[in-house]
């Protein structure tokens, strides 16, 4: 089996150096500048509940040293997509399973989806069609990311906690391909169940993500704050109230109440999201795929989200002020 993690930061840098201690799997990485000098060097080290291995694996700056793979792990955030795209061509070959360890909605959120909505694009993710022309999303396996990572230094993984990665084809079908790759994270280390009913899931984690990273984003508060402050939990509950309405227009069963959810939240504790980070950093922001796209998915449904709608205006100037979003 052949696998390449494209983008191994944090949580790519993760699961691949898990696949390559086990052994079972041909693992390449692709990375670039200092972490991908890092690694060519000395190997990727994977720091995780007191220990330190260090992993030989193999490490390239471009997809033309890889070649054709059996699965190609994305764990790049989703405004890189239209760009990296191109940049995987590559690597897919007639077989090739395209794993999309992405946050947010994804572009392939309606392929495979039964109703009035399949075959429909996402346009906050997937601008012009220009993802899925490159990424097409018959080849999309989901995968919603649970453990939590850090790139302290190039070539270094700081595994924080976590072991799950969910697995589920867009149909809902039990394909060897997602069955095998199921095996492989298994047989590394990993939790990974194969879920018939991906989005369900994939929404219980975007449900926190599209209330707790915006406002974090524009009160600096860490996520302790946002839920256990009154008029900022007030707020976080009505936009999941909203995004809630939506889903469950698309087909979504939630299994836990927002309370549940929002408590889950508050369980991490001080925590600064990846959103509020990446604009203290001056990294382009997650603003579309985790509420943009909700917004525009209101809209497809004519549900009303208003508070969603006023924290994504907020966000998007925030954003933009910062030179954290697009023109």
């Amino acid at each position: 089996m052949k696998i390449c993690v494209f983008g191994a930061g944090a949580i790519g840098g993760l699961m691949a150096a898990k696949l390559a201690a086990k052994g079972e799997a041909e693992v390449t990485v692709i990375a670039r500048g200092p972490h991908l000098a890092a690694m060519q060097a000395k190997g990727l080290k994977l720091i995780s509940e007191g220990t330190e291995t260090v992993v030989p694996v193999r490490a390239v700056a471009a997809a033309e040293e890889a070649g054709p793979q059996d699965y190609v792990i994305v764990t790049l955030k989703a405004h890189s997509l239209p760009g990296a795209g191109q940049q995987m061509q590559p690597l897919i070959g007639p077989e090739t399973a395209i794993v999309s360890a992405v946050n947010g909605v994804p572009w392939w959120y309606f392929h495979g989806l039964a109703g009035p909505y399949e075959g429909r694009r996402v346009e906050s993710v997937d601008p012009g069609g220009v993802v899925s022309a490159l990424l097409p999303p018959a080849r999309a396996v989901g995968c919603i990311v649970y453990p939590a990572a850090d790139v302290p230094e190039p070539g270094v993984i700081q595994h924080t906690y976590g072991d799950r990665f969910t697995l589920g084809e867009p149909d809902g079908s039990r394909s060897e391909r997602v069955n095998a790759l199921a095996a492989a994270l298994v047989a590394a280390g990993f939790k990974a169940p194969v879920r018939p009913r991906i989005r369900d899931e994939l929404w219980v984690k975007l449900w926190g993500n599209m209330a707790f990273n915006p406002l974090s984003a524009l009160t600096s508060a860490t996520l302790d704050v946002i839920t256990g402050e009154a008029e900022l939990r007030a707020v976080c509950r009505q936009m999941m109230l909203e995004g809630q309405a939506v889903a469950e227009k698309l087909g979504v069963r939630f299994a836990i109440d927002v309370d549940k959810r929002i408590a889950g939240g508050a369980e991490v504790g001080a925590h600064k999201t990846s959103m509020l980070q990446d604009l203290e950093k001056g990294r382009p922001m997650e603003v579309d795929a985790l509420l943009g796209a909700v917004v525009e998915l209101a809209e497809m449904v004519d549900e009303q989200t208003p508070t969603c709608r006023t924290v994504l205006a907020l966000l998007r100037t925030r954003a933009r002020l910062a030179g954290c979003y697009g023109p």
